[in-house]
């Protein structure tokens, strides 16, 4: 994209002349809404004078060049850290100044959101969390981050800040406009916000559509595991409705972890992600550079370079990803095994600094001292030298000089995003015969610019060999790479991805593109799924246990308890395995027991309600955990309590017998939060455990029993002792209380979390997006078990009598009276009761009470 001076100048005095009119520049990219741009930094940063008054400093780089004029035209704004901390939240952000050219230089005041925190916090955030963890770890040196909790929690209060300034960047847009704005997040600093700013637009019925694009690389499943928080960082980029990535590996890396930690439904081939119950995009968008501003600037520049002999260039910025050690062996290794280059080639290194008060980068620059040094002094000449190392910044012309006159570009990091100073030297490469680009295989250039010749870094002995190779390479074969690569940047310059990020977000003004990938919606869940799932796994001879839970798993969520009907279709396909002899079914619910048999209506099945607080065996025994008799009596003072003080708004208390459910599904979004710590407060000084579930709090005993131990109880109840050799394992769930479940059977079952939330933490294997979906497994489950011959295992539990456990029988009947009832069942010895658990190890004795 060309951005001449005559061009911003006269858009800028067009705006001035009629600020309320926004007037496309020739050739710039125009999305269709208006467009937030949120980036750690702002497009240009904040100084004072020596009066103290704020002025703006016009940042360099691709991205403001790219894409400040798509904001400006579209009356857009951007959202970013200042490159301050201001004393002064409210003092008013300069405009910018007369004589500036930039991109940036139409961006009016009213149209930037500085995002200001506690410098503490963001020193953690970004210097801690970002420098120290993301940095190296993205680009595969875990060895050199650091895991810290306080560094995590900084991060993320640090992009719920910068979250609530993109909303109040898209609440300050105009109401009339019928095009959906899009906000655009950047970069491995902003991982989670996305999460944020979907859940409150979609709270307060704002429509917007979300991308993410992240310019550094994203590592393989086995380096992102390491980082403790993982699944957090990767649901966050899942709240934007588009991820975008530099080159498809990057973009199959993300798939995999998000197949593989989250559990989610994936389709490599098309580059989809199901999460949350929404198909998200992941798309490879490699970035360009401004290519003809470049030309511009090399045909320009004067000569800086007075010398005949062959300059081998790199340009990197002081960082030990960038393999600057690596190369200044390599290039030490060419002069021994080629001596010929001596006296007539040399190294021109430049460093920019970076980072230079962490110690890791000043030792990294005494080493690149001392190595420059060494190999100095061991092959100098009086008339040469074979490094020349500027540790420090140099202007735009004599970069492109640099670029223009050099015989080979050397681009050789150990692990890199992109890399644009390939894209760049490609660029000022006009001489003719032209020079050779050397690229490491580990930036993403090494994927993009095939004609580079290709050197890993890493290996000394080939580099060195790959230097020779350029330095003597035909000048008939030179041309010809490097006329490719220009034609290659040319058009797939900065303008080009700007372009191609809005049209696979479906945001180009003209879009008369379609996004080249494929399919952008996953297909619903089908039977093959589950071939991949489940089929290895149950096999063509174990039997199958089906532990489902009820609300949200085999019924859709419901506003109320009495309306989540399990469907007509669902219930035949559990009726018909219930009566196949190798499945043993157990429905784990919240509910009361007796309220979960009579909505399913299957008899000769295992129902556990209260979350396992009851258990109806298939024979009609009753299993009922001994909760302490103080409990008995606080239950219905708290129900009374909690009626009065926080039912209103449209929230209720449900009875269960064994506990309580404080329901808030019909409470406006707005007015829940105070209504949930009110609740919980109450709830947990009469003593009980405040849990979460689907806009509800249940107020449970504090006894050490949930759907976990239930399910091993049930499991060994209905297959003896030896059940996890004899029996595959199926449990679905949906909310946190089948987490403990699926915790309990992890490495044991085949987990499944139905799930349409956009963060969820789960222990579950897979996720599934509906309660339609299960019903597809449930179908899956019945094809399968039909192929295979019926079982003939005499040691088959029977479901219709009674349950056996090593030729014991348990059977105990214990009732929880309802709130208000009189109990007039016999006292249980709870020791005896304990004991008995410890003869089946279904829980030790010292967990059986609080």
């Amino acid at each position: 994209m060309l951005i001449v001076k005559e061009d911003v100048e006269k858009y800028i005095s067009l705006l001035r002349r009629e600020p309320t009119k926004f007037y496309l520049m020739p050739d710039v990219v125009a999305s269709s809404g208006s467009m937030i741009v949120v980036s750690n930094r702002l497009p240009f940063v904040l100084q004072r004078d020596k009066d103290g008054k704020l002025f703006r400093k016009a940042s360099a780089g691709g991205l403001v060049t790219a894409v400040a004029p798509v904001v400006i035209n579209g009356g857009g704004l951007w959202v970013g850290w200042p490159g301050m901390h201001l004393e002064d939240s409210s003092e008013p952000m300069p405009e910018s100044d007369p004589t500036d050219i930039t991109p940036t230089a139409g961006l009016k005041s009213e149209k930037v959101v500085a995002v200001q925190m506690d410098p503490a916090i963001f020193d953690s955030y970004y210097n801690g969390c970002c420098n120290a963890t993301f940095w190296p770890l993205f680009h595969s040196m875990p060895d050199r981050a650091s895991f810290k909790r306080d560094h995590w929690k900084s991060y993320g209060i640090a992009n719920k800040e910068f979250a609530e300034c993109a909303l109040k960047a898209l609440r300050s847009l105009p109401k009339t406009s019928t095009e959906v704005p899009l906000i655009w997040i950047h970069d491995y600093h902003l991982m989670l916000a996305a999460n944020w700013i979907r859940q409150a637009a979609e709270e307060e019925d704002i429509k917007c559509k979300l991308g993410f694009f992240l310019h550094i690389p994203f590592p393989s499943w086995d380096i992102c595991r390491l980082f403790p928080w993982a699944d957090e960082i990767l649901q966050g980029m899942l709240g934007c409705d588009m991820v975008g990535f530099h080159i498809t590996d990057y973009c199959l890396n993300f798939v995999d972890c998000c197949q593989r930690s989250l559990g989610c439904r994936v389709d490599r081939k098309n580059l989809l992600v199901e999460h949350g119950g929404r198909t998200v995009r992941v798309r490879p968008l490699p970035i360009g550079i401004p290519y003809e501003r470049f030309v511009e600037l090399s045909e320009k520049a004067p000569r800086v370079l007075s010398t005949n002999q062959k300059i081998i260039l790199g340009v990197d910025r002081l960082d030990y990803t960038k393999g600057l050690v690596h190369r200044l062996r390599a290039f030490e290794k060419l002069l021994e095994n080629h001596p010929e280059h001596i006296e007539k080639v040399s190294l021109l290194q430049i460093s920019v600094p970076s980072r230079t008060d962490v110690k890791e980068y000043q030792d990294l620059k005494e080493e690149m001292d001392q190595l420059v040094g060494r190999i100095n002094g061991r092959f100098t000449k009086p008339n040469w030298s074979p490094i020349r190392y500027i540790y420090g910044c140099v202007s735009q012309d004599e970069l492109a000089a640099f670029y223009r006159d050099s015989a080979v570009g050397l681009v050789t990091p150990l692990r890199d995003g992109m890399n644009l100073v390939a894209k760049e030297f490609v660029a000022c490469q006009i001489n003719v015969p032209p020079g050779v680009l050397i690229v490491s295989p580990f930036a993403g250039a090494g994927e993009t610019m095939h004609e580079a010749l290709i050197s890993n870094p890493y290996e000394i002995d080939d580099a060195s060999e790959v230097i020779h190779r350029a330095l003597t390479m035909p000048e008939d074969e030179r041309i010809l790479r490097m006329n490719y690569l220009r034609r290659r940047e040319k058009l797939n310059d900065v303008n080009y991805w700007t372009k191609s990020f809005l049209s696979a977000m479906g945001s180009l003004l003209t879009q008369g593109e379609q996004d080249d990938v494929g399919s952008i919606t996953m297909p619903a869940v089908t039977l093959d799924d589950f071939d991949e799932y489940l089929s290895k796994y149950i096999g063509s001879t174990h039997k199958l246990a089906l532990l489902l839970d009820y609300d949200g798993t085999l019924a859709p969520i419901a506003p109320h308890p009495d309306l989540a009907v399990i469907p007509t279709e669902t219930k035949n396909v559990l009726q018909r395995l219930s009566n196949v002899s190798d499945v043993y079914i157990a429905i784990v619910s919240g509910r009361n027991v007796n309220n979960v048999k009579e909505m399913v209506g299957i008899d000769g099945i295992t129902y556990a309600g209260n979350h396992g607080l009851e258990i109806l065996h298939p024979d009609g025994t009753k299993f009922v955990h001994p909760m302490p008799t103080e409990f008995h009596d606080r239950v219905g003072g708290l129900m009374k309590e909690l009626q009065e003080k926080v039912c209103r708004d449209g929230a209720w208390v449900e009875n269960k017998g064994a506990l309580l459910t404080f329901h808030f599904r019909e409470t406006p979004v707005h007015l829940r939060p105070p209504l949930e710590r009110e609740a919980t407060a109450l709830i947990e000084a009469a003593g009980f455990n405040a849990a979460q579930a689907h806009c509800a709090i249940e107020a449970k005993p504090p006894v050490q029993w949930n759907k976990g131990r239930a399910s091993i109880y049930i499991l060994r109840t209905a297959f003896g002792v030896d059940w996890c050799e004899r029996i595959r394992i199926i449990y679905v769930g949906d909310d946190a209380t089948d987490e403990d479940a699926m915790q309990a059977l992890k490495g044991m079952a085949a987990t499944f979390r139905v799930t349409s939330s956009q963060i969820t933490k789960t222990s579950a294997e897979r996720r599934l997006p509906s309660t339609d979906s299960v019903l597809t497994m449930l179908k899956w489950v019945e094809r399968h078990l039909a192929r295979r011959k019926p079982s003939l295992d005499p040691t088959m539990y029977n479901r219709r009598n009674s349950a056996q456990v090593e030729n014991h029988t348990i059977q105990m009947e214990m009732s929880i009276a309802p709130m208000g009832a009189t109990s007039n069942a016999a006292p249980v010895d709870g020791q005896k009761f304990c004991k008995i658990l410890e003869l089946y190890s279904v829980c030790p004795v010292v967990d059986a009470f609080p």
